[in-house]
């Protein structure tokens, strides 16, 4: 059999046989309000599912969700930012998942594969989705369901070559783990920094996949339309240019601050020092859950790596910062 043909085997393989997660589960998600409740909670601080399917405002320190956009999609994702292709924030209020069972959406959410059958490319991050416990999925679908319907034209997401290919094999059926006793605050740690994706934003990339070796060193960029690039905190227990002379306190602070009743977003103009991270979502994250992601971050392997955090397009002085 000629090379030819082989490969020919192979890419038709990878664009008919793949992904294969399975079908989708006959399932039907309670809409009472203790799951709406607790969906809200993860939706807007935990997973932040609102970061990405909201239009965020640049005007703003870190972005914050614009009022009346809160599930809208839209925001787009491309080769700007280091991605092998255009992809963009599906609409996720009652109106863009009309079309989908509850079934078909907790497939899409922990397995990244669409009602058509199509794989998506994991900038959001269903691989951590997956294994996460079910009963929080169902609540975060409970809450999408319940929120109010926005009407918006979404675009269609297309990965470049060879992506368009390769994208198919990174699916995976869900692996779905018990939500940890909260007494156990390293195991639940590890629950809670896999559902907030920290290791997405604080980790290098290469193609938009994580470099696993540098996991939580920072560095990851993030360029702004007008040409200035943030990047990144190193979070490891490096304690010259990570986090390793942090106490809990301080970490807990570092959240809480943008959650005082008293803070008020400040306005930022464009090429003065912004911030990628969502802080005024994750700052309403639960003190008790907050100090489990700081106990598990304790354990992560210290990696030198001095970040400078941002470089404003003009040319002016760049800010370094943990």
């Amino acid at each position: 059999m000629g090379i030819a043909v082989l490969i020919g085997i192979f890419i038709s393989y990878l664009k008919l046989a793949l992904p294969n997660v399975g079908d989708p589960e006959e399932l039907t998600v309670e809409l009472t309000p203790e799951r709406i409740d607790r969906g809200k909670y993860l939706a807007h601080s935990v997973t932040i599912c609102m970061d990405c399917h909201a239009i965020r405002d640049w005007s703003k320190f870190s972005g914050p969700p614009t009022e009346g956009t809160l599930g809208k999609g839209g925001d787009r994702f491309d080769q700007t930012l280091g991605l092998p292709g255009v992809y963009f924030a599906k609409n996720i209020t009652p109106f863009g998942i009309k079309r989908y069972t509850d079934g078909e959406l907790f497939r899409v959410i922990t397995t990244g594969v669409t009602k058509e059958g199509r794989a998506m490319f994991p900038l959001m991050p269903y691989l951590n989705y997956g294994k996460m416990d079910r009963e929080d999925i169902y609540d975060i679908i409970a809450y999408i369901r319940s929120i109010e319907p926005i009407e918006s034209t979404i675009p269609e997401s297309v990965s470049d070559f060879p992506m368009s290919l390769i994208i198919n094999t990174i699916p995976q059926k869900a692996n779905h783990q018990k939500k940890p006793d909260p007494n156990d605050e390293l195991a639940y740690g590890a629950y809670m920094i896999n559902a907030s994706g920290c290791v997405e934003c604080h980790t290098q990339v290469d193609k938009g996949q994580i470099i696993k070796e540098l996991s939580f060193s920072g560095g990851r960029e993030f360029p702004f339309p007008n040409g200035a690039v943030v990047r990144s905190a190193n979070i490891t227990q490096d304690p010259e240019t990570g986090i390793g002379k942090w106490t809990r306190e301080q970490f807990m602070a570092r959240f809480q601050q943008y959650a005082d009743s008293a803070y008020v977003i400040p306005s930022v103009k464009p090429d003065e020092f912004n911030s990628i991270m969502p802080w005024t979502m994750y700052a309403h994250m639960k003190e008790s859950d907050l100090s489990a992601i700081f106990t598990y971050l304790q354990t992560v392997k210290a990696i030198p790596n001095n970040v400078t955090k941002f470089s404003p397009a003009s040319g002016a002085a760049s800010a370094s910062a943990k």
